[in-house]
């Protein structure tokens, strides 16, 4: 069972008398049907509603590797519910081969809650807090190395939407290059110092490229940090085949602000989900 819900787990089964396995049932009947399971204490339905969470950010790496997004490497968080300040994500492991009891909960500055578990953390995983640090509005946090999108962040070809439902990307994606302050590197966000730059860089926008790396793409939801992150990639893909035929004609600001309202309304969003999920072969939870 997932770790950092033991403490959760020991006061809801003094409460509830519920089983772990009841639990992990009760959050795929919540997530799947929206049906909550009667009798269960407020304390014990939000510990279901966590676990909810937690089981999206799992499927979310299994879709991203399956897409092609992420690879042996790049990762996904989301802010515990649980502490805002906090947010949790995998240790380091390939998304592909991710599971629930992989989690791990990380304070803003990267340091895991619980030192005392051995296992080994991402390195980047500071990207994520100071994500989270700046934005309040964001609630998850997807950083890949997409070799489709990784052109656009040494080239002058700038990478916006072309196709509406590449519209939730935004109008605007920044580059951020570490070496303007940072030297030489390693070309790895390595700290909270290199990391807080990126998200003062990153600012309101939903994604940022990093040069000769990748990108980062923020969202209100797992569900839209996710969409938002394919669809990077697939813009990408479409704005790399425009280019061979001439100038691209790109979506105007109005287009863009009216197209992503609908691509991420319940329907849009749930619509993705349930059909990336399926894809991976995770349930649409």
């Amino acid at each position: 069972m997932l770790a950092i819900l033991s403490s959760d787990f020991g006061e809801i089964h003094m409460e509830n008398k519920l089983t772990r396995r009841e639990l992990l049932e009760a959050s795929l009947l919540l997530a799947g049907f929206g049906v909550s399971v009667p009798g269960l204490s407020p304390r014990a339905q939000t510990v279901v509603e966590n676990l909810v969470e937690f089981q999206r950010v799992v499927a979310a790496n299994r879709i991203l590797a399956n897409e092609g997004v992420v690879d042996a490497f790049g990762h996904v968080s989301v802010r515990d519910p649980r502490n805002p300040q906090r947010y949790v994500m995998s240790h380091s492991r390939s998304p592909s081969l991710v599971e629930l009891e992989d989690l791990l909960e990380f304070e803003a500055d990267g340091s895991k809650v619980n030192p005392d578990d051995p296992r080994r953390p991402y390195g980047e995983r500071v990207i994520h807090g100071a994500i989270y640090e700046a934005r309040p509005d964001v609630n998850a946090v997807v950083h890949h190395h997409s070799y489709a999108v990784v052109p656009f962040s040494v080239s002058t070809i700038p990478l916006r939407p072309i196709v509406h439902v590449a519209s939730v990307i935004g109008s605007e994606i920044p580059v951020w290059d570490m070496r303007d302050n940072f030297g030489d590197t390693d070309m790895l966000v390595r700290n909270m110092e290199m990391s807080r730059e990126l998200a003062q860089v990153l600012g309101d926008n939903t994604c940022l490229l990093i040069r000769g790396h990748g990108a980062v793409v923020a969202g209100e939801s797992i569900k839209q940090a996710v969409m938002a992150a394919v669809y990077l990639q697939v813009n990408a893909q479409l704005v790399s085949q425009a280019l061979a035929m001439g100038e691209p004609e790109y979506l105007s600001p109005r287009e863009i602000e009216q197209s992503s309202a609908t691509q991420f309304s319940p329907l849009g969003l749930d619509r993705a989900w349930e059909y990336y999920c399926i894809r991976a072969g995770v349930d649409p939870i």
